[in-house]
């Protein structure tokens, strides 16, 4: 009888961060079609017996210390951009750890802030199994930024960097761990997958990853269990069901990669230009805020709810919504259009990252002009007025999405690379 594929998914944390989420998503599907699947991690936060911390908690408070620390001080001692950015020169040494020994391929996922190193990913590389990078950011083919904005000095060896100390000279902390980078890339045999087409052509534009292996593979979302019509209101909420709800959610609102007020500003375009909307719709907002002021110019009938915590009165609010919203300036691959989508809410955004791989514009949704809050205004008029039939918006995700789908495609990877490594070996 063969053996069933053992993977080891090396993450950060099982649930904190939408990184992790979609690792331990991923995890459970792939355990769920057939594969001896686990997570070492370097914060646990649940009981799953297929979890594991990786060390102590004194040494991951020394390992995170040791990398924010370093930023810390090679960033003249300021905060301001400390968690922006991360160098991985610090981190645990996982090539002995006993689920990574047993494994036939190691899954990488975010591993900064003190999980792994550069050093520590090499020792994974050169230990003879295939190792999987799947990037949930941009820091793989940057120096050190997870989101380069509208820089472009990943394309050359950064340098210059916006969120270093002394960045106008060339030769900062963001050029010498893009040499570091480069030199691990060059020397080790790693696969990398990116979560959206938009990050693959990223990496096909990066001096770092130009000449390696990407593959795209979106992450897996539990599309099966978003219902497309409410199977009970939640009173609580406070919401006017008789109106269409038009739906916007992140974990910090007023995060600025939100765009928190292009989505203000194109609602109150809507309440001037368009009263028939404004008075049969209803904005439905959640997410912690920051700045508990955030929506006070908003004119348009709104409710916002805070954080949601339980994932169930989630899906019943999507499933009594209309359209889905998303204005942030960019998304490696933007859950809540997704999840939105799979309850059968139209979803309207900027096209500024995977939102291409999710939406075709004018048929299962609205891609709106890049940071244009008309364009977005324009788009929820359409959303509210196209009349897609919600199954049909469920179906579109559930193909390219579903955790059953996405499991199979690193299946077929893992099973290639395996090959491709016996037969490399004879």
């Amino acid at each position: 009888m063969n053996q069933p594929l053992k993977v080891a998914l090396v993450s950060h944390s099982d649930r904190l961060g939408g990184a992790s989420v979609v690792t331990y998503r991923l995890m459970n599907a792939l355990r769920k079609a057939g594969v001896d699947a686990r997570m070492v991690v370097f914060v646990k936060t649940g009981d799953d017996p297929y979890v594991v911390e990786a060390c102590s908690r004194n040494l991951r408070a020394k390992l995170f210390l040791s990398e924010c620390g370093s930023i810390f001080a090679q960033n003249g001692f300021s905060k301001r951009n400390l968690f922006k950015i991360s160098i991985a020169n610090s981190g645990l040494q996982l090539i002995d750890h006993p689920w990574v020994k047993e494994a036939d391929v190691v899954a990488l996922n975010w591993v900064n802030q003190g999980m792994l190193s550069l050093k520590g990913v090499y020792l994974l590389a050169q230990s003879g199994k295939p190792v999987v990078w799947t990037m949930h950011d941009m820091w793989n083919l940057t120096g050190v930024c997870h989101h380069a904005h509208e820089c472009e000095g990943y394309k050359d060896k950064c340098g210059h960097c916006q969120y270093v100390w002394r960045g106008l000279f060339g030769n900062d902390l963001s050029r010498r761990v893009w040499h570091k980078k480069r030199e691990l890339y060059e020397s080790t045999p790693i696969h990398f997958v990116a979560v959206s087409n938009w990050l693959a052509q990223l990496c096909e534009q990066s001096s770092l990853l130009k000449n390696q292996s990407v593959t795209v593979i979106p992450n897996a979302f539990p599309i099966d269990f978003y219902p497309v019509s409410p199977a009970l209101k939640v009173d609580e909420f406070g919401i006017d069901y008789n109106k269409r709800l038009i739906i916007m959610g992140a974990a910090r609102l007023d995060d600025p990669i939100k765009g928190l007020d292009y989505a203000i500003e194109s609602l109150n375009i809507l309440a001037d230009t368009r009263p028939d909307i404004a008075e049969n719709s209803f904005a439905v907002f959640f997410g912690d805020l920051k700045n508990q002021s955030a929506f006070d110019g908003l004119r348009f009938p709104y409710k916002h709810l805070g954080r949601v915590n339980d994932p169930k009165m989630l899906r019943q609010l999507y499933a009594t919504g209309n359209v889905v919203i998303s204005t942030s300036l960019y998304e490696t691959l933007p859950g809540t259009i997704i999840e939105g989508q799979a309850a059968g809410c139209v979803p309207v955004s900027f096209g500024r990252g995977g939102q291409a791989d999710i939406i075709d514009h004018l048929e299962n949704g609205y891609i709106a002009e890049y940071k244009s809050a008309q364009s977005i205004a324009d788009g929820i008029s359409w959303a509210l007025e196209c009349g897609i039939d919600r199954k049909l918006l469920h179906e579109s995700v559930r193909s390219r999405f579903a955790s059953d789908v996405v499991a199979q495609r690193y299946i077929e990877l893992f099973n290639r690379l395996l090959s491709e490594r016996k037969q490399s070996s004879k």
